[in-house]
């Protein structure tokens, strides 16, 4: 047998062999919010936020935590959170007010850095680096909205020439992972009345959108995660409305075409994440976790428990989800 077969059906048994031994590690936090920011530096470090103004932190795997109540914004939903380390964090409200804030101080203090007008609402955040990151938002003036900061999220502007949104479309919030930065561009799914893919190209700063053959039609409908592949760009979403419901939850785009799954996730899926490491990607929602092995032309359910939010360590090494009353998981493997 050639030494390229054997590195192969190796590298195959050691996923095949760590897929089936999923599991989440649940923590005790003493919050009881909803978890639908999620920013996890390593193994140690992971930060989140939610309803209520919470946020919380931990800097030794989950066996204590920090938390309080953002700069006393204790009516608000901050969903989205992106953060550098143990110090450094940025997050941006969901709804009024349209808010973005950052701490350096761990979370003791948190200054406010970008506030939008009574038509915003921010969906999600995805950072390049330290320095470059996005936010999206809904659409305001029937124009997409996505901000940018050059500066590790200090000051915001909003990009130039962004593409106009179809009536009844918008991007959603489940767990701010709508949005994806890569190398060459943003990528970002929409639902509601339709349900496309947007491409942002930084080299010529044009914009593409594909329609995709997500659930949509409906408010509740279409895509709430993406997330970037060797494969390709991973959709998962569905109908939140419907957490069971496993019709066109997920697709993989890639080729300029779309694939449907041959088995899909077990039921409508807020969040995703492409855990490279080990070659898995993991998708969670209210009715449970799945995992596909395969660029996600296939899932299998590992676990019943409901997250809102799961995210890959900024330093690639591990995966963590968040949820309702104060939920929050690391992956087991």
């Amino acid at each position: 047998m050639k030494l390229s077969t054997l590195l192969f059906l190796g590298l195959f048994w050691a996923i095949f062999s760590q897929a089936q031994n999923l599991q989440w590690k649940e923590f005790n936090t003493p919050v009881k919010a909803s978890l639908r920011g999620l920013s996890p530096v390593s193994g140690q470090v992971c930060w989140a936020s939610g309803s209520g103004g919470t946020w919380l932190k931990t800097t030794d795997g989950g066996e204590t935590w920090e938390h309080g109540v953002i700069a006393g914004l204790d009516s608000v939903d901050f969903r989205s959170i992106h953060a550098f380390d143990a110090n450094t964090a940025v997050v941006a409200s969901a709804g009024q007010p349209a808010l973005i804030l950052r701490t350096e101080d761990g979370g003791r203090t948190w200054h406010s850095v970008h506030e939008e007008g009574d038509q915003a609402f921010f969906d999600g955040i995805s950072f390049l680096n330290k320095k470059r990151g996005f936010v999206i938002g809904d659409p305001v003036n029937g124009n997409c909205m996505v901000l940018e900061t050059l500066d590790g999220g200090k000051n915001w502007k909003s990009l130039e020439n962004l593409p106009p949104a179809e009536t009844g479309e918008a991007a959603f919030a489940a767990s701010a992972s709508s949005l994806i930065a890569t190398k060459s561009g943003l990528i970002f799914g929409t639902g509601g009345s339709v349900s496309n893919l947007y491409f942002y190209d930084f080299s010529d700063q044009t914009w593409d959108k594909v329609k995709t053959p997500m659930l949509q039609g409906e408010a509740s409908q279409g895509i709430f995660a993406v997330t970037s592949t060797e494969s390709g760009i991973v959709a998962v979403g569905g109908d939140y409305t419907k957490p069971d419901f496993r019709d066109r939850n997920a697709v993989r785009f890639g080729a300029d075409s779309f694939e449907i799954p041959i088995a899909s996730p077990l039921g409508y899926r807020s969040g995703l994440g492409y855990f490279r490491k080990i070659g898995i990607m993991l998708a969670v929602g209210p009715s449970g976790s799945d995992f596909s092995k395969d660029g996600g032309l296939n899932w299998e359910n590992f676990s019943m428990t409901g997250y809102h939010a799961v995210k890959v360590s900024s330093d690639g090494n591990s995966t963590w989800a968040s949820g309702g009353n104060g939920r929050i998981g690391r992956l087991i493997h």
